[in-house]
């Protein structure tokens, strides 16, 4: 019984230091240097589910250790590295670097010659031309011809385009009234077109600066706007809407308005400041030949606006005036 009371203490002291002696060896490890650890072996066999890296790791030198072994079958599900900075790491090296200059050709042809046929071309960067004659009818009441006409060279971005419209004379004089101009031509948007250049009036004899707007409004409905800057300081300003109502796959019913006005008077070639003149036309076409020949008939009336009528009748001119028409359209 002597022996038993007397072993007791020393079996409390040696349990009191097997639990002291885990708490002992974590702070030493927190002071401890791990730059010359060396991991080079094979670590694929390590278990490291149970390892707790949630502490406080800031302080540790990792720079020396060497990790260039086999670590591909570690396990390091249960790891725990939020608290880690990653801001000063380089990975600049995992991306493979900058690509070589001559990677790949500026044109993507990988130094693949184009052959006998050339080098490619995007369709809206090829240079085409194209003339569209919206416009030649007869005026049966008027003895007159009637004609607007528009040709073009360029791409889908920049064109050159000259353009004419008037009307022509089949008797006494036969005289010859056309407005013509030669303009650059480009894209405002995906509905608006814009032009600006130069013009000839033969029926006052003056040249003029031109700037336009040209496209399709909502609805369908084509839409140009054109004003002349004359060199006697007139500017003149043309307004024109039509309107393709189609019937079936060939008749189509054309309705137009066109308005001019000016800016001031010049009674020598009988303009009035303000409108001047109002001018409609419906024509019913037919189309063929691929859609490209299209005759018509139609039904046409001019007036004269404001005080341009007064300065009509002064000059015994008509005022209002009412023709039928017929005519050819065709594009190529």
């Amino acid at each position: 019984m002597k022996t038993i009371k007397s072993s007791l203490p020393f079996i409390g002291v040696s349990s009191l230091l097997l639990l002291l002696s885990p708490l002992a060896n974590a702070a030493d490890m927190s002071n401890m240097d791990h730059s010359s650890m060396d991991m080079s072996g094979d670590m694929s066999n390590m278990d490291h589910s149970g390892m707790d890296m949630s502490g406080d790791m800031s302080d540790m030198d990792h720079s020396s250790m060497d990790m260039s072994g086999d670590m591909s079958d570690m396990d390091h599900s249960s790891m725990d590295m939020l608290g880690m900075d990653h801001g000063s790491m380089d990975m600049s090296g995992m991306q493979g670097g900058a690509a070589p200059v001559d990677a790949r050709s500026p044109d993507y042809s990988n130094g693949v010659g184009y052959g006998e046929f050339g080098k490619p071309m995007m369709m809206g960067s090829m240079p085409l031309w194209g003339v569209s004659v919206d416009k030649l009818g007869y005026q049966f009441d008027e003895d007159q011809i009637n004609f607007e006409a528009e040709g073009w060279y360029g791409t889908d971005s920049n064109r050159i385009t000259l353009r004419t419209e008037g009307s022509a004379q089949t008797k006494d004089d036969k005289e010859i009234d056309s407005l013509t101009s030669l303009a650059y031509w480009k894209p405002l948007g995906i509905f608006w077109n814009g032009e600006a250049g130069i013009a000839y009036d033969t029926q006052n004899d003056k040249s003029a600066v031109m700037a336009g707007i040209v496209g399709t409004a909502p609805y369908f409905v084509e839409t140009d706007a054109r004003a002349y800057l004359y060199t006697d300081g007139q500017v003149r300003l043309d307004l024109g809407t039509a309107y393709e109502w189609r019937l079936d796959q060939h008749w189509v019913v054309i309705p137009e308005i066109e308005l001019t006005a000016f800016s001031k008077e010049d009674t020598d070639n009988g303009i009035t400041k303000g409108f001047n003149e109002f001018e409609t036309e419906v024509r019913l076409t037919y189309e063929t030949l691929n859609r490209q020949l299209s005759p018509y008939v139609g039904f046409s009336y001019e007036s004269a606006l404001g005080d341009a009528r007064d300065l009509r009748r002064q000059q015994n001119q008509a005022v209002d005036s009412s023709s039928v028409t017929a005519g050819l359209m065709f594009w190529f």
